[in-house]
């Protein structure tokens, strides 16, 4: 069976393609990442790659979609209790600023 091939733009992209990308890439694109090509309109694209068991995927590049995949991963990391290791060193602070 052939993969399906999809190309997405930031604006388009839902949370679950999000997670897909931030999974895969979870410091950011790097140069190297990227691959760029041509669109219909002559238009150079910057874009990442990410392939699925089912899907070939190019997530189009822009500084939108960059914005969105850190809110995506924030979100994700506020969603995860803290430690007692966590918040270790905030207690050493507060009392530091106490004294």
């Amino acid at each position: 069976m052939e993969k399906r091939r999809i190309i997405v733009d930031y604006k388009n992209i839902t949370s679950e393609q999000l997670s897909l990308i931030t999974d895969r890439y979870p410091e950011g694109f790097a140069p190297e990442d990227m691959i760029s090509f041509k669109n219909a309109k002559g238009e150079t694209v910057r874009a990442v790659p990410l392939e699925t068991e089912d899907t070939k995927y190019l997530f189009k590049v822009s500084i939108e979609m960059e914005r969105r995949m850190e809110a995506f991963m924030d979100e994700d990391d506020d969603a995860e209790p803290a430690t007692e290791e966590d918040s270790a060193p905030e207690a050493e602070v507060a009392e530091d600023l106490d004294d």
